[in-house]
């Protein structure tokens, strides 16, 4: 009888109880867990896209036409790695491809051109004269016609390409591009001289300065705007007044038309406003701190509060 007494008070212990509670109520769920976790991983594993640069090439290179701007795409997206942007003998290789592309999909071209852009300075040696002479495609090449719309080529397509390579050549810092993007900005297109007048104030030196100041009466707003900022980076205030309009929210919101979706983490306007309080903020004029001061304290939008604090701070 008290053997038994022994064994029931035994059981009834919680110093003797508190291991299995704790492989119930803790080690068997963390297994669980635990494994869920292996599974996991496993199957994302096996279904994970890690190609490299070099694999999205070989597949513009050799891939059927539904495959070719794809990989080109997510190539462009491979530069936002440092360490992509800064492999030397990745520059080379798409220089080599965007050559070989030239009586392609303008699609590959574009994303091909976009990744020139972003690779580290200096470019390779013959990437400038490619983009160069990828300027002309469009008349010899890119044109439009049976063949394209088969394709899904759209002229859409096709100017998007062309400003990519403009683009690109912006990126570049190398100031003889300039004589060659200057004629461009006669375009009828307001997208092509948009980019071109952000490109031309990209570069360094002051050849450009004239077609910038022309670019200030253009009718479209977006090149106005460019064109004011343009001037800013190179230290001129020609764009003053423009730069003011930028700042200024009414005028902003009556004359921005760009939708955009109430989840999507955008604001338009503010980005408008941001650009020009930057430029401002590069000429360090005392006198354009008041309304940059009043930006810092009673914008609606808190980005655009930052950026004017920001800018008191540059101007002094």
């Amino acid at each position: 009888m008290d053997k038994l007494i022994e064994r029931e008070h035994a059981a009834r212990n919680p110093l003797i109880a508190a291991p299995a509670l704790a492989v119930q109520f803790f080690l068997i769920p963390l297994v669980v867990v635990a494994v869920a976790v292996a599974v996991y991983v496993g199957f994302r594993s096996l279904v994970a896209d890690v190609r490299s640069p070099q694999d999205y090439l070989n597949e513009i290179r050799y891939g059927g036409s539904d495959r070719q701007w794809p990989a080109a795409y997510e190539l462009s997206r491979l530069m936002d790695d440092p360490a992509v942007r800064r492999d030397r003998a990745l520059g080379p290789a798409l220089v080599e491809a965007f050559e070989a592309t030239k009586d392609g999909d303008p699609r590959v071209r574009r994303y091909l051109a976009l990744a020139i852009g972003r690779l580290e300075p200096p470019l390779p040696p013959r990437a400038v004269d490619v983009l160069v002479n990828a300027l002309d495609d469009p008349e010899r090449h890119w044109s439009p016609d049976w063949f394209s719309r088969l394709n899904g080529w759209s002229d859409s397509n096709l100017n998007e390409a062309r400003i990519s390579t403009i683009w690109a050549l912006g990126s570049s810092g190398d100031p003889r591009v300039v004589a060659r993007l200057e004629p461009l900005y006669n375009s009828a297109d307001s997208g092509i001289r948009k980019i071109v007048v952000y490109a031309l104030g990209a570069l360094p030196g002051d050849t450009q300065v004239m077609t910038l100041r022309t670019a200030l009466e253009d009718s479209v707003p977006d090149v106005r705007w460019n064109a004011a900022v343009a001037l800013a980076r190179h230290g001129r205030a020609d764009g003053t007044p423009v730069l003011r309009q930028m700042i200024d929210r009414p005028y902003v919101e009556r004359t921005v038309r760009r939708e955009v979706r109430e989840d999507a983490d955008q604001d338009p306007i503010a980005d408008v406003m941001i650009s020009g309080l930057r430029a401002l903020a590069s000429l360090k004029d005392a006198s354009l701190k008041a309304p940059v001061e009043a930006l810092s304290q009673q914008d609606p939008s808190l980005k655009v509060r930052q950026a004017a604090i920001e800018a008191l701070k540059v101007m002094g």
